[in-house]
């Protein structure tokens, strides 16, 4: 399968293309989208890495698996394409994006504005069968988004890592603590969100810290 990713992520990454877990994930990979109905399009796999390159991000927020619905998923954690109904978990997103900064609530879930600011917008697993959710998991895209994250921590300074819910938190690990920002809180969807994501501050904690190191805020 023809690898869609932006040079600099090849190369960074071009030991794990080699390694049995990825050439048989591939091989997994081609045959579902020959056989079944897959999301993202084939071509968006990497959608979040060629939006975000390496040496531009500046913050992670880390979703687990690609939205199962029709329409929706199009490779950025969270994110969906223009006019597509805000999914709960995104809706949260922005009402703490609004109440952090005070201003009006977002209308589109289109991230991408997000992601071209360096904001790397990644799931743990990057594709998923239409109506399955979780589907893909457990056949080798968790050890490679992993690399991902373990990548970011050793090349990079000074990126905020978004860690929502149980899930995301593990990868707590993966991240130096002594070169990054790792901010930790429940996750955005209906059943966590007011049990402390609503009210966390997370997004004008990332700005400050970025400004702090000379680096340009993130417009949420």
């Amino acid at each position: 399968m023809d690898l869609l990713l932006n040079e600099k992520w090849k190369t960074t990454l071009s030991e794990e293309f080699q390694k049995p877990y990825f050439i048989s994930l591939m091989a997994f990979i081609e045959d579902e989208y020959k056989n079944k109905t897959i999301y993202p399009l084939k071509e968006n796999i990497f959608e979040a890495f060629n939006k975000s390159p390496l040496e531009h991000t500046k913050v992670v927020i880390l979703g687990q698996d690609p939205y199962h619905g029709p329409g929706q998923a199009h490779g950025l954690s969270f994110s969906v394409p223009e006019g597509v109904k805000l999914p709960p978990s995104l809706r949260n997103i922005f009402k703490e994006i609004q109440r952090d900064f005070g201003q009006p609530m977002a209308e589109s879930g289109n991230l991408v504005k997000w992601a071209e600011q360096g904001v790397l917008l990644l799931n743990a697993t990057l594709t998923v069968r239409k109506g399955e959710a979780g589907s893909h998991q457990n056949k080798g895209w968790e050890v490679f988004t992993d690399e991902v994250i373990k990548a970011i921590s050793y090349h990079r300074e000074g990126v905020v890592f978004m860690l929502w819910g149980s899930y995301a938190q593990k990868k707590t690990k993966l991240i130096n603590p002594n070169k990054h920002l790792i901010l930790k809180g429940p996750h955005p969807s209906p059943l966590s969100a007011y049990r402390g994501f609503i009210g966390s501050g997370h997004f004008s904690s990332a700005n400050e810290y970025l400004v702090h190191l000379g680096n340009a805020p993130i417009k949420w």
